[in-house]
């Protein structure tokens, strides 16, 4: 009778203890949120730099942020365009992710030098500041940047040649326009961003990803028709809409009673796996 209870109660106690790290594992394969980005960057393991990057025709030089994965192996290159909010310790904390996914993450901050005394997002008084800043770059001239970031990165010793971008807000909106004004783009994915016009789709050669909030109508309602539209054009487009959330669950993932963190850990694996494959095949 006690051997039966002991087995009972170790099947309880190892029962237990394998759900445990199923949910670490799940919770830390994903970005932080934004309210932890900064304490899981101090505790990365991973490699982080800045480069000074210049944009070819131009005076104008970009600061990026780097990480590398531990890995034996040559890695693809994963361009990420941050939000409307610039450059922030969230944008970095998602690359240190992406790097932890097997990837060298670039993070370029494209209001490098625009800001007061030559500064970039950092140096603006507010975030209303940084946001005004942003909506000033027009899209071919964040092509140029994304151009000299993707080439700087892609020449690095421990870069595979292959690259895509990833985009969210705003940025989600620039990674989709890439994917009309760069042929060699091996994948776009976008978080939460608007497409490019629909005459614009025809010069698109890499497969796109879209990841959206429900709640988001100004951004989701545009999902029907471009997937008419790619379809029609026999352009790689899929859209994931997730449930009970809204614009920019990723990185507000402690809002909407844990539709953001549970829309967070299925979009997260999901973007690496559309980023593994199709870079795969380029």
């Amino acid at each position: 009778m006690v051997g039966k209870f002991r087995l009972i109660l170790l099947s309880i106690l190892f029962a237990g203890l394998s759900l445990m790290p199923l949910h670490r594992a799940v919770a830390g394969s994903v970005p932080p949120g934004e309210a932890e980005a900064k304490a899981a960057l101090d505790k990365s393991p991973r490699h982080h730099e800045w480069a000074v990057v210049t944009v070819a025709g131009t005076e104008m030089k970009l600061n990026a942020f780097i990480a590398y994965p531990e890995r034996k192996d040559k890695a693809p290159v994963v361009v990420v365009i941050h939000e409307i909010f610039g450059l922030t310790d969230w944008i970095r904390g998602v690359t240190d992710r992406l790097a932890a996914d097997g990837f060298i993450a670039i993070a370029p901050d494209l209001l490098s030098g625009m800001g007061p005394g030559g500064g970039g997002t950092e140096s603006f008084p507010s975030r209303d500041d940084v946001v005004k800043a942003v909506r000033n770059l027009a899209s071919p001239q964040v092509v140029a940047m994304l151009d000299a970031v993707k080439d700087y990165a892609v020449a690095l010793p421990a870069a595979s040649g292959k690259f895509a971008s990833v985009g969210f807000c705003w940025g989600g909106t620039q990674s989709f326009y890439y994917a009309t004004a760069q042929p060699r783009l091996g994948a776009a994915a976008v978080y939460y961003g608007s497409p490019p016009p629909t005459e614009m789709f025809s010069s698109i050669s890499a497969p796109v990803m879209g990841f959206y909030g429900e709640d988001d109508a100004r951004v989701t309602s545009t999902v029907e028709s471009t997937e008419h539209k790619m379809k029609e054009l026999g352009k790689a487009y899929s859209a994931r809409i997730y449930k009970g959330t809204g614009h920019g669950f990723l990185r507000a993932q402690a809002d909407r009673e844990g539709a953001n963190r549970e829309a967070s850990s299925q979009a997260w694996p999901a973007t690496i796996d559309f980023l593994n494959k199709s870079l795969s095949q380029k």
